[in-house]
């Protein structure tokens, strides 16, 4: 039986923002942008046919809502994704790149270290380039060793990447966000 493609986009304080995948996981997501038609066009470039659905995970919705009014969410639990696809050194990079934590920061050199290549820093960010699940999969969070940004192919370039990182390490630690048994936010409910 064929995994039936859906979509969403979806409102956020940093505006449209959207999702796509199957019910076994996300296999997209696109970064805020002020058009939602912008946003569904760009989403659905690789996808080909696929459904619009607004309350196609719902959950993951609602946690990427909560992570631009300025929780602190941590999208490694409870928000599945596909990355079958992918082979080798990319989904190796991409797997080691999630589990970079809210409001830090790695350079490519070490991510390329802690996967046992120490000389593919350059692969390891042509990796990230290719990363279908941006904020999902943190890429933002991997800057150059000499502290500068590095790349960013998300649309809104290193401008947005800037924006992201300053937004996560002006938040102070704390508990994330209250949960219900499913795992959404409870706030406002």
């Amino acid at each position: 039986m064929r995994k039936t493609t859906k979509y969403a986009v979806f409102s956020t304080n940093w505006g449209y923002c959207g999702i796509a995948g199957t019910r076994q996981g996300l296999v997209r997501t696109h970064l805020p942008a002020p058009d939602a038609g912008q946003v569904s066009a760009r989403l659905l470039e690789s996808l080909g046919r696929a459904e619009a659905d607004k309350d196609f995970l719902t959950g993951v919705q609602e946690l990427i809502a909560a992570y631009f009014e300025g929780d602190r969410v941590d999208f490694t639990d409870g928000v599945p994704v596909q990355l079958e696809h992918l082979s080798g050194l990319t989904l190796s990079v991409l797997t080691a790149c999630r589990l970079v934590e809210f409001g830090r920061t790695t350079t490519y050199g070490k991510l390329a270290e802690s996967l046992g290549r120490p000389n593919a820093a350059r692969a390891v960010g042509n990796a990230l380039a290719a990363n279908p699940l941006p904020l999902i999969i943190p890429c933002h969070r991997v800057i150059r060793s000499d502290g500068e940004m590095g790349g960013f192919s998300a649309p809104g370039g290193t401008v947005l990447k800037g924006r992201l990182l300053l937004h996560e390490q002006s938040r102070p630690e704390q508990p994330e966000a209250a949960r219900d048994e499913s795992g959404h936010p409870t706030r406002g409910r």
